[in-house]
């Protein structure tokens, strides 16, 4: 019953509201392309379901052609969530929405459809100011955050803004230079700047 309710959310609200903008359903994933990046949200249903409970995550993630070629992997069409180079819950991204949604007998599910399809909407704000390869690095070097950080080196320093480059490791230097585990991440970034001809003073 309650699991009816959930696949009648996905049919007749969320698939419409998101096939008007642009989105294509595939499963439980949607997906809009553009020339360089595959825009997507994925439902995922929670293991923990029960028939009194259904509980679902909503994944958001982009997948940029750029990183995948600077990872050397083959360019997909259709990514998995946990494929994309962004990757966040809803709730990271829209302050309102919950890390997890779900579906009682006393869910009111003109509330949980609103909640839902404005999250979305906010997301797809969020999505359009996400242009390109650089503004994930971007995203992820004003963190900062070590997600994707090799990959972001490798396009910065491609691109020869060596500036971005070195303030991002001065800032993953600061935020994680005291844990045990941050001279293996020191090792790889040296190598990476030392591909490019690039020297950094780590002090």
């Amino acid at each position: 019953m309650l699991q009816q309710l959930f696949n009648d959310m996905i049919k007749q609200d969320v698939k419409p509201f998101l096939s008007k903008r642009g989105f294509a359903k595939k499963s439980l994933n949607f997906h809009k392309r553009t020339e360089s990046l595959i825009y997507m949200f994925n439902f995922q249903k929670s293991a923990g379901n029960a028939a009194d409970n259904v509980m679902f995550y909503v994944n958001c993630g982009i997948y940029a052609a750029e990183f995948a070629q600077i990872q050397s992997r083959e360019l997909l069409t259709a990514p998995q969530e946990a494929e994309c180079h962004f990757r966040a819950r809803i709730g990271e991204i829209v302050e309102s929405a919950p890390d997890r949604f779900s579906i009682t007998p006393d869910t009111n599910m003109d509330d949980i459809r609103e909640t839902l399809l404005s999250g979305l909407e906010e997301v797809i704000h969020f999505y359009d100011t996400m242009t390109s390869a650089r503004s994930i690095v971007d995203y992820y070097s004003s963190g900062p955050y070590l997600h994707l950080a090799e990959e972001s080196f490798h396009l910065l320093l491609q691109s020869k803004d060596v500036v971005a480059a070195k303030h991002y490791w001065k800032s993953l230097q600061e935020k994680y230079g005291k844990e045990k585990r941050w001279s293996i991440f020191e090792n790889k970034y040296s190598a990476i700047f030392n591909k490019y001809g690039v020297e950094f003073d780590e002090r």
